[in-house]
């Protein structure tokens, strides 16, 4: 099997981002640690503290964070960080040439639970003509990023990653330390019988949104004439892991609980870099208006709404959301 080091290199990926790449992933191997640990290590519970989303930090949040903060900020390639964790832009080096935007830890609320969480990152150049430490330099589009992927802490620690020639998936040697390759080129399936959507948000949902999922539901005896099943991980990396291993459809629409908060998923660090894998691996991924990858940023911490998977699947959504049919 090969590992991670020696596919990047296969791939021709420069230097200096095999560095940045490498200090995320040392990051992620003390978080995976500091997970197996669980309650014996301290790490479970929540802190008295909120992080700029308004959300209640768990303390393995916190940790994590700080993890890859500090690891980022010592590795002389990253010009500046950007984190769901973090009010704003944190400047690192004067001579970095990337830009690095992550969730420490996706899935909060699995941790006290033993559920799946993961790290979501998304790699950038930097810049020449912005300061480091502006929120101008995160003002790109997803289809600027040189580097995307995400950890998922489960019964195995996985690393699925792209840099742009195709989607692959690795497993955490735990004997070894190292990443093996362990699934290469992969591809969605483009038909799916498999959604994930929280369903306790239904009633916030719009008129279109409730006429595809209740047609999901209603199976074989409805429209779309196959059954599907539903599978919700309450974390992105874990429903979006699923879409890459076996195909699906992740939805997380727009809903109007706030108005001045449409949408719940980042596109910074959640959105573009899932989208990236996604469209890597022969899926696609859309808000409810356009392509994730071609949304011009207009804030560090911006939300948007995602439908992504199977092209086929993704389609037919959006085919309900764009009709706006009078049949139901």
């Amino acid at each position: 099997m090969k590992n991670l080091l020696n596919v990047l290199r296969d791939d021709d990926v420069e230097a200096e981002l095999m560095q940045v790449i490498e200090t995320i992933i040392d990051a992620s191997k003390e978080i995976a640690f500091r997970v197996r640990q669980g309650a014996l290590a301290g790490v479970l519970g929540s802190t008295q503290d909120e992080n700029i989303q308004g959300e209640t930090q768990k303390q393995l949040d916190v940790i994590s964070n700080q993890l890859l903060k500090d690891l980022l900020l010592a590795c002389a390639p990253v010009a500046a960080l950007a984190s769901e964790e973090e009010d704003s832009v944190v400047a690192a080096n004067p001579e970095g040439q990337y830009l690095v935007a992550f969730d420490p830890l996706d899935g909060s609320s699995n941790i006290d639970i033993n559920g799946q969480i993961g790290t979501i990152f998304s790699i950038y150049r930097a810049l020449d003509s912005v300061p480091h430490s502006s929120e101008l330099q995160f003002s790109q589009q997803g289809t600027q990023q040189v580097c995307a992927g995400y950890v998922l802490y489960g019964p195995s620690t996985l690393l699925a990653i792209t840099t742009g020639k195709g989607t692959r998936c690795f497993t955490l040697d735990s004997t070894q330390g190292t990443f093996l390759l362990t699934a290469d080129n992969i591809q969605i399936a483009k038909d799916t019988q498999e959604f994930a959507i929280n369903m306790s948000n239904s009633r916030f949902w719009n008129e279109d949104m409730h006429c595809y999922i209740e047609d999901l539901i209603l199976g074989e005896t409805g429209p779309r004439q196959k059954r599907y099943n539903m599978r919700w991980n309450a974390a992105m990396v874990g429903d979006v892991h699923r879409v890459l291993t076996r195909g699906g459809i992740f939805l997380y629409p727009s809903d109007n609980r706030n108005a001045k908060q449409p949408a719940k998923l980042r596109l910074l660090y959640e959105a573009n870099p899932m989208a990236l894998l996604i469209e890597n691996a022969g899926g696609k991924a859309r808000s409810e208006q356009e392509r994730i990858l071609a949304i011009q940023p207009k804030q560090l911490h911006e939300r948007v709404a995602v439908i992504l998977g199977s092209a086929n699947e993704v389609d037919e959504c959006l085919g309900y959301l764009h009709a706006h049919p009078t049949t139901h």
